[in-house]
């Protein structure tokens, strides 16, 4: 994970870019199902003061709901006053704090939340929203880390369903070192090297290799740009990759 000062930057420059392509409140987004611009920026607004209050609290705090959020004129302003509030709280934090995934350090939720608005960034911006290869690989590390944690099936059962006798994903980035997922009869595990992909490279069980810029790898698999994207090559078994990508589904 980057340190927190870089994260903080990238959170400031996405969510930027996120408003810069705001436009019609009214307008469907088509990779977010049911719901609009405007639920759009009323959930950035929200996740980052929802974030910000976990990390001032160290507790959960219920997720707030989009559609019940006002929505202020200066909404603009509002979207850049939520990621400075939750900055400055991870700036201030000292102890772990609650995530999902047991206590960790509350850049956790820095990281977290760049994440995703980085993706909603691409929501609005389409085929090519300027996305940094290390802020791609990022996101993807914790999209990969995100799904394969222990007892993510128990939360969204369709994770259950990855598990295999060990038929490898090799994710190929043009910019970057690969990512090689294995689907183990326990669940899927992931790591990432050059290394692990000239072995994968040379395994029995590769079973598909998905080869592209770091940035289109994350869009690919957030269900963000489809498979077939002409930027995109798949070698091996197209099904697999469709069954991983149809149950991880956030």
């Amino acid at each position: 994970m980057q340190n927190s000062d870089r994260l903080a930057e990238w959170l400031r420059e996405q969510t930027a870019a996120f408003t810069a392509h705001v436009r019609d409140f009214a307008e469907p987004v088509p990779t977010c199902p049911e719901w609009t611009v405007r639920d759009l920026v009323a959930h950035i607004g929200q996740e980052h003061r929802w974030a910000a209050e976990i990390v001032r609290t160290g507790r959960p705090v219920e997720v707030p709901d989009p559609r019940a959020q006002h929505v202020p004129e200066n909404w603009a302003d509002w979207l850049h006053d939520g990621a400075r509030e939750l900055i400055d709280a991870v700036n201030r934090s000292s102890t772990p704090v609650w995530t999902y995934l047991g206590d960790r350090p509350a850049r956790f939720w820095l990281s977290r939340m760049l994440h995703d608005t980085t993706v909603h960034h691409a929501d609005l911006a389409g085929r090519a929203p300027a996305i940094p290869t290390d802020l791609a690989a990022g996101a993807l590390d914790e999209v990969l880390d995100l799904l394969t944690a222990p007892g993510t099936a128990v939360v969204k059962p369709a994770l259950g369903e990855l598990r295999g006798d060990g038929q490898t994903l090799l994710l190929r980035p043009h910019d970057t070192t690969p990512w090689l997922i294995t689907r183990g009869p326990a669940g899927p595990t992931w790591r990432r090297g050059a290394d692990d992909a000239d072995d994968a490279d040379d395994a029995d069980d590769v079973a598909v290799t998905v080869t592209a810029t770091a940035r289109d790898l994350l869009l690919v698999f957030t269900r963000r740009l489809p498979a077939d994207d002409p930027e995109v090559v798949v070698g091996g078994d197209r099904g697999l990759l469709d069954h991983w990508l149809t149950r991880t589904a956030l």
